[in-house]
């Protein structure tokens, strides 16, 4: 094939390549069926999606069963089979007592009986244990603390890593306050590498919701990840078909997980994700490879070089496991690239090191905003 031959094939695939990118994204699992043929879309067609403001608003409240705002902050509810560790000061010496709040919500202490702590915050409760002392105690110093989250409760099925530490994988997890579906998943363990995040399904009070929570792992776009309640069930479903894979992330229609071929290279991974998007600089692609096997290195790749200029060394040939990203400004400080990158590649490939430093390790509290 001549020089200029091959210019005007790339060209043509450049043509095509912006025809995508200005088509509208497909839904998520038309992508996997498409690239899966025989495969089950997920979710089913009467989940509905979070995507109005009436559905939002209904499910996502200020308050729930598990929390609630007190002076401006959000407090876990206590509630039934909760134990609570009372210490009281005297002096400098503390008397510590623990405490299970009964099925009816009563708690006693000390010289008091039935005292009705189901559904308050632990300020409400010390405020109200230290009013009541006061009839029998001169100067009331009390610390009140929930010592075992028992009350309240979600249920986490599907694909969640289990790993050597703490309590993760599937199971019963304690709501210990205010916790998103994507704290829940962290905390969990995240999920395997064959897990769906776009298709996350919620069942509450006998309804089924679809999250997206890729858009809130990848994009900051929160929308679907929404605040937990007491008996919520969440599942993580499987990415059918993908054993070897690639990741397509930043400037491009539709970002994700797809499958890999050994014929694969650059433009067909781009062609895959839809196309790149208007804002796209792709003149500084970058591709990630062997993050996996702690040993990465960073190829960079021109696009327009290579549609526009016909030099097909910067149509580069992917590997399993290899991470495209097509930013939207220009690459110039590769350490800072890495940098920025780093918490998107831990969650893919070692999301225990995100639980690890997002949630303290003796309660695998996450910490939220």
């Amino acid at each position: 094939m001549t020089s200029s031959a091959l210019q005007s094939l790339l060209r043509l695939i450049f043509i095509l390549l912006l025809t995508w990118g200005c088509a509208p994204p497909p839904p998520p699992s038309a992508i996997i069926a498409d690239a899966m043929p025989g495969t089950t879309p997920i979710p089913p067609a009467n989940t509905p999606r979070l995507t109005d403001a009436e559905t939002l608003t209904r499910i996502q409240s200020a308050e729930n069963m598990s929390f609630l705002n007190f002076n401006g902050q959000t407090e876990y509810r206590v509630g039934p089979g909760d134990v609570l560790e009372i210490i009281s000061w005297d002096g400098m010496k503390p008397v510590k007592q623990e405490t299970i709040v009964r099925q009816n919500g009563l708690i006693s202490y000390a010289f008091l009986d039935d005292i009705d702590v189901n559904g308050k915050s632990i300020r409400q409760i010390d405020d109200l244990v230290s009013e009541k002392l006061t009839r029998y105690v001169k100067k009331v110093r009390l610390d009140i603390t929930v010592k075992t989250f028992q009350s309240k409760h979600v249920l986490l099925f599907g694909e969640i890593n289990v790993l050597p530490l703490g309590k993760t994988g599937p199971g019963k997890y304690p709501l210990r306050g205010k916790t998103s579906a994507l704290d829940l998943i962290v905390e969990a363990g995240g999920g395997t590498a064959n897990s769906d995040l776009k298709n996350v399904e919620l069942i509450r009070d006998g309804q089924r919701y679809s999250l997206n929570l890729y858009n809130a792992m990848f994009k900051g776009d929160t929308s679907d990840n929404i605040i937990l309640d007491h008996n919520d069930m969440i599942t993580v479903p499987h990415l059918p078909g993908l054993s070897e894979r690639i990741y397509v992330f930043g400037e491009v229609v539709n970002e994700g997980v797809y499958p890999f071929s050994n014929t694969m290279n650059l433009l067909t991974a781009i062609g895959q994700a839809g196309g790149c998007s208007r804002t796209a600089v792709r003149s500084s692609i970058k591709i990630i490879r062997g993050y996996a096997e702690n040993k990465p290195i960073v190829l960079g790749a021109d696009l327009d070089l290579l549609l526009k200029g016909g030099d097909i060394r910067q149509n580069i040939e992917l590997h399993d496991g290899d991470v495209v990203y097509v930013p939207r400004t220009f690459i110039g400080n590769l350490n800072e690239f890495i940098l920025k990158t780093t918490p998107m590649l831990e969650y893919i490939f070692y999301p225990g090191r995100i639980r690890d430093t997002y949630a303290n390790p003796d309660t695998l509290r996450v910490l939220t905003r």
